[in-house]
């Protein structure tokens, strides 16, 4: 749920990074704290178990427009990926506004992208919310490795659904598709509480343009599969 912060004049949207153990979420994360200016940036925050860990950190997006005088606040979680962590997913989730999921390329963890998807939408019913009513991009990591899955293989397991979403192939470890990944859906929420204006918040944005600012050149390709939600 997008939330106005007046005092500090700030529109504040939460992005959760979901997909099973060790699919390149935190890589993700770690690679847009680097990729991100520091003067937008906060801290990269872990917060660890014995086994997994959640990652969390926020950035202002200073070329996005939203509504006169206020800039707009991005606020990135991962999940954990292991099953018994399954009440801190719950947790995570709790007013978000968009998810990017994250799928391992190997065919031996396909079993476990498919539990983890199925896994998010029930964490998701538990919140009183659905795939429906949320923005979501896939993202389809370690597309460098032997014999990944084909993308066709991967659009008909993830996204065979009457209203597709976005997908981009990634190599989070060497940062591409990172950034495409999560301006694709920041820019879906952008999107949403421009055409929804009276809804989900206290005051919303009014127009949408721009997306994330890096330090660097972002890389140079990027993969779509499938059309927009």
């Amino acid at each position: 749920m997008a939330f106005i912060n007046y005092s500090s004049r700030e529109i504040q949207l939460k992005i959760v990074y979901y997909g099973a153990a060790m699919c390149g979420k935190t890589t993700n994360l770690t690679t847009l704290h680097q990729l991100v200016t520091h003067a937008q940036k906060g801290e990269l925050v872990s917060l660890a178990t014995d086994a997994d860990r959640t990652l969390f950190f926020d950035f202002l997006s200073l070329n996005t427009k939203t509504l006169p005088g206020f800039t707009t606040r991005f606020q990135l979680y991962t999940v954990p990926g292991q099953s018994i962590y399954n009440t801190t997913r719950q947790l995570v989730l709790k007013g978000v506004d968009g998810i990017i999921f994250v799928v391992d390329s190997h065919w031996e963890r396909m079993a476990e992208n498919v539990e983890s998807f199925s896994n998010l939408q029930e964490n998701l019913i538990e919140n009183h919310l659905s795939l429906v009513q949320i923005p979501y991009v896939l993202q389809y990591n370690k597309r460098d490795i032997p014999n990944a899955a084909p993308v066709n293989y991967l659009e008909f397991t993830f996204n065979n659904r009457a209203n597709r979403a976005m997908a981009f192939e990634a190599v989070a470890a060497t940062g591409e598709g990172v950034l495409e990944t999560l301006n694709a859906c920041a820019r879906l929420l952008l999107a949403k509480y421009s055409k929804n204006p009276n809804s989900h918040a206290a005051g919303v944005p009014t127009t949408t343009t721009g997306g994330v600012k890096a330090t660097t050149e972002g890389p140079s390709r990027s993969h779509r599969a499938g059309a927009a939600a």
